[in-house]
This record gives C-alpha cells, sequence and structure tokens, in this order.
C-alpha cells in the first residue's frame, strides 16, 4: 500500500511538470515566429529601399539605395541568415512540443540562439551608426545629415532597425526560457 501511494505520488508530480513543459515549448514556437517576423520584416524592408531626387533637372539625380553602404548590406544579410536560422529552429520547437522531456536538443537550441543573437546584434549595431549619421550627421568628417533630403529612405531604414531590434530581444527571451526549461530538470 505505501509503495502503491508512493508511484502515485511520483505520477502526479510528473503529470503537470510535463504539462508545464510543454506549456514552455509552445512559447518557445510562439516566440520563434515573432522573431521570424521581426527579421524577415526587417531584411526585406532594409533591402527594398531606395528613393531618388531629381537635382535640377530630371537628368541630374540623387538616389540613396541600401546596398550604397556596407553596413546596410551586412545588416540585409545578418537578419535573413537568422530568418532562415529560426525558419529551420520551428522543427526542433515542435519537437519539444511532442517530446517535452528533451534536454540534448535545449542545449544546441541555446548555443545557437546565442550565436544568432550575435550575429543580428553586430549587424543592427553596424546599421544603426549609418542610421544615427544619417539623421545627426557629423560635420567635422564632412558626412551631412541626409535625413532632411531622403525623408523616405529614412524612415525605412528606422523602422527595420526597430525590427531587427525586437528580433533581438525576443532571441533573449528564447534563450533565457530554454535555460530557464533545461534547469528546472
Amino acid at each position: 500500500m505505501k509503495g502503491g501511494v508512493l508511484e502515485l505520488g511520483v505520477k502526479e508530480s510528473s503529470a503537470p511538470r510535463a504539462g508545464v513543459n510543454r506549456g514552455v515549448a509552445v512559447i518557445d514556437f510562439i516566440l520563434r515566429i515573432i522573431a521570424l517576423i521581426a527579421t524577415l520584416s526587417s531584411a526585406i524592408s532594409m533591402g527594398t529601399t531606395d528613393e531618388t531626387l531629381p537635382f535640377f533637372t530630371q537628368f541630374i539625380q540623387f538616389r540613396a539605395e541600401y546596398n550604397d553602404l556596407p553596413m546596410f548590406t551586412f545588416f540585409v544579410v545578418a537578419n535573413s541568415i537568422v530568418s532562415a536560422y529560426l525558419v529551420l529552429s520551428l522543427a526542433l520547437s515542435i519537437f519539444h512540443i511532442v517530446r517535452s522531456g528533451a534536454q540534448n536538443s535545449r542545449v544546441v537550441l541555446i548555443f545557437f540562439d546565442a550565436g544568432m543573437l550575435a550575429l543580428l546584434s553586430a549587424g543592427a549595431s553596424a546599421a544603426a551608426a549609418i542610421v544615427y549619421l544619417a539623421h545627426k550627421g557629423n560635420t567635422r568628417t564632412n558626412w551631412f545629415a541626409i535625413c532632411q533630403q531622403f525623408n523616405s529612405f529614412c524612415e525605412r531604414i528606422s523602422g527595420s532597425l526597430i525590427g531587427s531590434f525586437a528580433g533581438m530581444v525576443v532571441l533573449i527571451l528564447l534563450i533565457l526560457l530554454s535555460a530557464a526549461a533545461l534547469s528546472r530538470r
């Protein structure tokens, strides 16, 4: 009788834990989709940004494109790589929903999530420096603020940065969530 109660106690305590682990896995899946949307929209927004301004006549024009600056190209590539990774990691996230007790794959996700966070941070930081210069300029180095002339261009690159920084926040939450899920075991 005493052994039967002990077995019942183990089953009762493991059932809620499996439910919590499944809930954590569902939250992980949803956060990955949110991060995917943020990084993919940032890459698309920056990659399709250009603006042309006529100067005196139709034959002389000023054009601003994202690929005029290597930092913006790096930003698009970094966001694209992170987006591709997030699509691939959805499979492991679904695996965690089905099998909530998996630990090794969570460690792998933490490792790659941290790497993608570093890549996304590097791309967003490089682009943020250029966006700041586009808005404020730097008269000591003869870099004039171009956002007074290229309003649409500056709005799109600034919005793209916001999406990328949102993706970074979600990746941080994913790392913390996976670490918390592993520490509970």
